[in-house]
């Protein structure tokens, strides 16, 4: 599939019976701004009821990210201001998209064959099919930008399952709280992804579910899965660490785990952390695993979101990770001990 120019941030259209969204900002690895949003939920609701569209693809016009995130820069620079209603909004629409791509009466396959994180899990993630590569690589890195898992991911994570992965809070707790960066091999094992075909392939693909059909790209185009999950090989030890609902129970389960070289594992990726978003990400998922749809944990994500954003380790976390990228933040306070859960626990239900 090739595209003319790059003026278009998404080129949204119909092609024999499928909608065509093709993410097109390959600059910013496709992040998602509030123009994004807005033009793909205006193609799908004009899909959602149009009998001559049976269904949707979602791809990226870029080899190197299939969508790195949501535009965060653009809610520092409002929190800066002290002018947070713009963030507000933007969040608000992206988190109805994800409602609406969750609750699409229609297959939605998304073509991932590079970088997926944050709010580009929150376009694909949802749908039906999660077509991977083994360029695949995802994840939602949120607490070192003092933020919070948000897009569905609080609701998908503890749900999601495969042939060999059963739904675990655990496993969600671990995936949110670390940022761990998924593989293909991981995707596949957990669900997050539900079909693979290889780099090469990708673009037939992509064209023959538009000329012909989803079933017959899929019989023709999948290829040998990806084998040795990380995760897998972890599993024990992310259920008997991760299996709580307070981040200093899962502190204290880490202290007295006999497999130190995981332990160690998780500490390094803990270490760019923002505490208090560790502290509140653990109670938004424990909140999120008892409720019954992802509208109710998306205004969950949104309160909590919310709340982070006007924190000053929001500002400093992005700071230091996308504007003066020194990966050398200031967080306060600087351990989670010093942050009181229950603040962040009276937020969601």
């Amino acid at each position: 599939m090739t595209h003319r120019g790059t003026e278009n941030l998404v080129y949204a259209f119909a092609r024999n019976s499928t909608g065509v969204l093709a993410l097109n900002r390959p600059k910013a690895l496709n992040s998602l701004n509030h123009e994004m949003v807005e033009i793909i939920t205006g193609a799908l609701e004009q899909w959602r009821d149009d009998d001559s569209v049976h269904r949707v693809v979602i791809y990226s016009t870029s080899g190197k990210a299939f969508c790195a995130g949501g535009d965060v820069r653009m809610s520092r620079e409002a929190a800066l201001a002290g002018n947070h209603a713009p963030a507000d909004q933007f969040f608000t629409e992206e988190y109805e998209l994800n409602d609406l791509l969750a609750n699409f009466p229609k297959p939605v396959v998304a073509v991932i064959d590079g970088i997926v994180m944050g709010g580009g899990l929150g376009i694909s993630m949802h749908g039906s099919h999660r077509v991977i590569t083994e360029k695949a690589l995802a994840a939602m890195p949120e607490m070192a930008i003092g933020f919070c898992p948000d897009v569905g991911a609080t609701w998908m994570f503890p749900r999601m399952s495969s042939e060999q992965s059963a739904p675990s809070k655990a496993l969600a707790q671990f995936l949110c709280l670390t940022g761990y960066r998924m593989n293909a091999a991981d995707m596949l094992y957990t669900g997050l992804a539900t079909d693979f075909v290889a780099t090469g392939d990708a673009e037939a693909f992509t064209d023959m579910l538009i000329a012909e059909s989803l079933d017959e790209a899929l019989e023709f185009y999948s290829g040998p899965r990806p084998t040795g999950s990380r995760l897998k090989a972890m599993r024990d030890d992310i259920e008997a660490c991760f299996d709580f609902d307070h981040f200093a129970d899962i502190e204290a389960a880490l202290a007295d785990h006999p497999n130190r070289e995981f332990c160690q594992m998780v500490a390094d990726l803990f270490a760019p952390a923002n505490p208090t978003s560790l502290v509140a990400t653990a109670e938004l998922i424990a909140a999120n695993c008892t409720v019954t749809s992802i509208r109710k944990a998306l205004d969950n994500e949104f309160t909590m979101g919310a709340r982070l954003r006007r924190d000053a380790n929001f500002v400093e976390g992005v700071r230091a990770v996308l504007v003066d990228k020194d990966r050398s933040p200031h967080f306060d306070p600087a351990t989670t001990g010093a942050v009181d859960a229950a603040a962040y626990a009276d937020l969601v239900d």
